[in-house]
């Protein structure tokens, strides 16, 4: 392991490596907007094109498959040198005309690990070994994938005229990525670089990972790789501590900068190692009376009135001491995922929980695991139940809590994270998770339901996520409330062709996910891989049509989105005010898109809101929108005067909105550029 990283840890080699890639794709780099399949043998590669944010139509990415690549190859070549951009497989005419040639001096090569420039040191293995061709791609090209012990080329692509080729030796697989994790990547080093982007994804963020790092450059990298929120582990920051603290605030306001939205995310019952250490009378119990310290969290007993008096006090004294934008109360059930056949894992069992149950049922729970009723089904089934039930008390309990919390703080935002126990209907039993029970409470609060999908399903594939949102719509009529939670870690099960989701897998999640769900998190910013950082945004980017008509692109989606521009833009005939000299960024709905004469007196760079209307004046813009806790706007220029539903404000750069549906009056300063 080389003893040197970059601030991105990044060993320098493989950064010289994703810098040369990136360069080139600064170079060629034009946005693309959709994919064609051109020939009998689609496979996968709607599932791989679509994930990044891609739609099927003319021009952009061709797929030239089966006949079609052994038919009329000179046009296919002046295609290319045109500047349409193709992805071949195997042996085809078309391929040894582009200077991809079969060596015949030389054996098939057994392929069943290969090493990817994108990420040298990544384990790719795939499920079945394939026997393969060994090709010798032309001396341009620049080869991706090789086979590991003998580097016969897998993957390789190449410049033609004023357009590209990326070859693949075989198929990427029937799932799009059993075989080539990082196709997107090497698509837009050559220059087809997906165009449609989102900033609606939540990301969970520890700060142990990111201890020593520059928060100003992380933040801007976030919020480019369409971070709008950033759920912090508030365990870290639970008990004061004068340097924990002054780190804390430092990442806030780098963040505030960017327009990212800072939840302080609450893993009740653990609350701080400190906490801890003061209070072992409180501390939680498993099923063989040991106390409770389960992997990395220390539970806390809750239902001790002394203890719960202690929590909430140094609860409102966190959001006393830090801006935070709003609360997630993730997680607030049992241990463990092996339920009852683990007692050395299994919680609660503390005194009082002990004896509100016997007093209940006439036993006590511990006699289950050892005792007289020992093999008793009756009896388990009766004490699962009523542990269901007082992790919705808890829950109902501890909500009512945030709720206090948010009376003197009312820009904070409330997200309850709970884990999904109807796609795997064991979490109940293992854990007392029971989304049904909780539900209804979205009718008397206001918070998005974060759907978190445990360990046990993580090897399932995308297709999961819909299947997710289908068993969740019987249970409540405010689906817009539901949102989902990705897991991007290394997964226990036997998984191919890596353990930790990355590239076309990860854009497949996102994408899917994004399209069944009102918003989704990642868990978490940092196990993210480098090389999936700057394509997250298009993978949650989901258009229903996207059409280019000379200068207008014509979009047409469900959810916000950003369209590139490098100069300003007119949208449905009118100058559009929410460009940020790289990207227009539009609301909900179908828009025409085409460039402007020239840029509006004020823009707004960036917001994190839900974006409804925005309309140009002759002095401003004004705009309304809605958003589950304050939404932070920026602007390119001091602006003259604020309003918020006519109500004047501070007329700042930096914009701090309530929570709520709003109208925001911004009327231009004529000031020069400044920060303030």
């Amino acid at each position: 392991m080389p003893s040197r990283v970059d601030a991105c840890g990044l060993p320098f080699k493989e950064m010289r490596i994703l810098t040369l890639l990136l360069f080139a794709q600064a170079v060629f780099a034009a946005p693309v907007f959709h994919y064609q399949i051109a020939g009998d043998r689609p496979g996968s590669w709607p599932r791989i094109l679509s994930a990044a944010g891609l739609v099927r139509g003319t021009g952009g990415i061709t797929v030239v498959s089966g006949a079609a690549a052994a038919t009329d190859t000179p046009a296919w070549l002046k295609r290319t040198e045109d500047g349409a951009v193709f992805i071949l497989e195997g042996d085809s005419p078309l391929s040894t005309a582009l200077g991809i040639a079969v060596d015949p001096d030389r054996k098939p090569v057994l392929v069943r690990s290969v090493t990817d420039t994108h990420n040298p040191k990544l384990s790719i293995v795939w499920e079945r070994a394939a026997t393969i061709p060994r090709f010798r791609p032309p001396q341009a090209a620049t080869v991706f994938t090789r086979e590991r012990w003998d580097s016969a080329p897998l993957a390789a692509g190449f410049r033609r005229g004023n357009g590209a080729a990326l070859w693949l030796a075989v198929s990427p697989g029937d799932r799009g990525h059993e075989r080539f994790p990082y196709i997107m990547q090497s698509l837009s080093a050559l220059g087809a670089k997906p165009g449609l982007e989102s900033r609606e994804i939540l990301a969970f963020f520890n700060a142990s990972y990111r201890s020593r790092v520059d928060l100003d450059y992380f933040a801007a990298r976030w919020r480019a790789s369409g971070i709008a929120a950033l759920h912090v582990a508030a365990w870290h920051f639970f008990d004061s501590d004068p340097q924990k603290d002054e780190y804390l605030r430092k990442l806030i306001e780098a963040c505030h900068r960017q327009a990212i939205l800072v939840y302080a995310w609450i893993e009740f019952p653990h609350l701080s190692e400190r906490f801890w250490h003061e209070h072992p009378e409180w501390r939680e119990k498993t099923a063989i009376g040991q106390d409770a310290h389960l992997d990395w969290r220390r539970l806390m007993n809750l239902r001790d009135p002394d203890c719960a008096r202690a929590v909430a006090a140094g609860t409102h004294a966190l959001f006393n001491r830090f801006d935070w934008d709003g609360i997630n109360l993730a997680e607030l059930y049992f241990e463990s995922l092996e339920g009852a056949d683990n007692r050395a894992r299994f919680t609660p069992m503390n005194t009082r929980v002990r004896d509100e149950f016997r007093a209940a049922a006439g036993f006590d729970p511990v006699e289950i695991f050892g005792g007289s009723r020992r093999g008793d089904a009756a009896a388990s089934r009766q004490f699962l139940d009523w542990r269901a039930a007082l992790a919705q008390r808890l829950q109902e309990d501890w909500i009512a809590e945030m709720e206090r919390v948010r009376a003197s703080h009312p820009h904070l935002g409330l997200v309850l994270t709970h884990a999904d126990d109807r796609y795997d209907t064991r979490m109940r039993d293992l854990i007392g998770a029971d989304a049904s029970r909780l539900l209804p409470l979205l009718d008397k609060h206001d918070f998005p339901f974060l759907i978190e999908d445990p360990a046990t399903t993580w090897h399932l594939g995308p297709e999961r996520y819909p299947e997710i949102a289908r068993r969740y719509e019987p249970l409540t009529p405010r689906t817009g409330k539901l949102a989902i939670d990705i897991n991007i870690v290394e997964r226990y099960q036997d998984v191919y062709p890596t353990k930790q989701q990355t590239s076309t897998e990860l854009f497949q999640l996102v994408n899917l996910a994004s399209r069944a769900f009102a918003r989704v998190a990642v868990y978490f910013e940092n196990s993210i891989l480098n090389p999936d950082v700057p394509l997250l945004a298009a993978s949650a980017a989901v258009p229903d049509r996207v059409e280019r008509t000379g200068r207008k692109t014509i979009v047409e989606s469900t959810r916000p989105l950003g369209v590139p521009s490098s100069v300003a833009v007119n949208v449905n005939g009118r100058a559009w005010p929410f460009w940020d000299g790289k990207m227009a960024w539009l609301p909900a709905g179908s828009h025409v898109v085409e460039p402007a004469p020239a840029a509006p007196p004020i823009r707004l760079l960036d917001f994190n809101g839900r974006l409804r209307t925005i309309d140009l004046h002759s002095s401003g813009f004004e705009f309304s929108y809605s958003s589950d806790a304050r939404a932070w706007a920026l602007l390119d220029e001091v602006p003259a005067s604020v309003e918020v539903d006519d109500r004047a404000m501070p007329a700042v750069r930096q914009l701090a909105l309530p929570r709520g549906q709003h109208l925001v009056r911004v009327v231009a300063g004529g000031l020069a550029r400044k920060a303030d």
